[in-house]
Formats: structure tokens, C-alpha cells, sequence
């Protein structure tokens, strides 16, 4: 049977090198902004490898959910609302404390690692059998944790061009 536990010790340790991404997360503006105009900000709460659907953390595992790059939020026309909704989440990132250009990951799902450990399934993980399964895309096929996470950190390592 795997262990998840091992796989995550194994994958940081090769991820070693490889640069992090943050984790963000929104936040209402403070009471006391509020009454000065204060806004919404999208806050850096924790780091992480990004590894294909997964967000690897130095103790903790997390479903990729959307990514945005951060920015400094302008007037601009757009012409559909879903176009006008991300550039206000690159600026509610930028104001929140990501650089410029930042990639920022945010709808990231936590994984229960000691649930998934003890033979439940948490989305995109699953048991097939003896063997960890990960789901690579909504629609993907199941593959095998080992196999994926040695493909992805094989990327992130070595980018391609």
C-alpha cells in the first residue's frame, strides 16, 4: 500500500530546489479602513510547490484551485464581467502583498493527509486498490501518485525551453 506520507517527504526533499509560489487569501477590509475607503485585499497565508493539480506545503497538501498574477488594479473597459472579476483579484492581490506580475494562487482546497493516509479519498486523490491515485484534470484519468509526482517534479526542476 502507499504511504502519502512518504510520497510528500520524497517530493520535498527533490522539490528542494525549486522556487515556491503563495497561497492567498481574501480578507475584508479592516473596520477601522473601512471608514477610510479601505478595500478588500487577497493576504499571502502560506507557501507551496506547485506540482500539477497539487500545491505541496513543507507540512501541509492543498488542491490547486485558480491562479491569478498580481496587479496593480487600473480603470479599464472591459467587455465581459467575468474579465472585470480577475483584474479586481490581481488587485485585491497586489494590495494584499504580492508583487507585481506575483503569481498567486487562490479557491485552493486543503487536503486532510491523515484521512487520505488512513483510505479516504479527498478530490483529486483517491484509492485504487493498494495504490494512491491522482486525478490530473477534471475530466483526466486516474493515475498513480508515484508516477505523477516524479513526471511533475521532473518539470519543475528542469523546465522545458
Amino acid at each position: 500500500m502507499d504511504d502519502l506520507r512518504t510520497l510528500l517527504d520524497d517530493a520535498r526533499t527533490r522539490l528542494a530546489g525549486v522556487p515556491r509560489v503563495r497561497l492567498g487569501l481574501g480578507r475584508e477590509a479592516r473596520r477601522i479602513a473601512k471608514m477610510f475607503g479601505g478595500r478588500p485585499v487577497v493576504e499571502p497565508v502560506a507557501e507551496a510547490w506547485h506540482v500539477g493539480v497539487l500545491l505541496i506545503g513543507d507540512d501541509a497538501l492543498w488542491a490547486t484551485g485558480d491562479v491569478v498574477r498580481a496587479a496593480e488594479e487600473v480603470r479599464r473597459g472591459y467587455t465581459a464581467e467575468s474579465q472585470r472579476v480577475r483584474a479586481s483579484i490581481r488587485g485585491m492581490a497586489f494590495r494584499g502583498g504580492f508583487a507585481e506580475g506575483e503569481t498567486c494562487h487562490i479557491d485552493w482546497e486543503p487536503l486532510d493527509i491523515a484521512a487520505v493516509q488512513e483510505g479516504g479519498s479527498a478530490d483529486p486523490l483517491r484509492w485504487q486498490g493498494e495504490t494512491l491515485m491522482v486525478r490530473w484534470s477534471p475530466t483526466g484519468f486516474l493515475l498513480p501518485l508515484s508516477a505523477y509526482l516524479d513526471e511533475r517534479i521532473a518539470l519543475a526542476a528542469d523546465p522545458p525551453g
